[in-house]
């Protein structure tokens, strides 16, 4: 593969890339939890996590970081409250209703 092969490549790579949800210490939840709090299997968590990006992993092997709130979104259906709290929105009235509900500070 040549230089402007691999920048291409990159470059798409970088586009289809989901924001990152940016998550306090109080927002994290373990897998586990995850799982107990849904109902939901560990896989299905794990999908959901892929497929949505409302986790973070911060090098291979290291524990999953899940972000709650982002999660009964996801739980929820709220895909637009996801994007809302993805591009940094933690007070509006649709996002801030999951804060509340988990007990957690916005």
């Amino acid at each position: 593969m040549g230089f402007d092969e691999a920048r291409a490549l990159q470059a798409r790579e970088d586009s289809s890339r989901i924001a990152p949800i940016l998550m306090r210490r109080p927002d994290i939840v373990a897998l586990k939890t995850a799982v107990d709090r849904t109902g939901k299997s560990e896989r299905t968590i794990r999908n959901w996590c892929r497929m949505h990006g409302i986790a973070r992993q911060t090098a291979p092997g290291a524990p999953l970081e899940i972000s709650a709130p982002a999660l009964e979104m996801v739980l929820h259906g709220d895909f637009e409250a996801l994007e809302m709290l993805r591009a940094g929105d933690r007070n509006s009235p649709e996002v801030r209703r999951y804060f509340d509900h988990l007990g957690l500070p916005s």
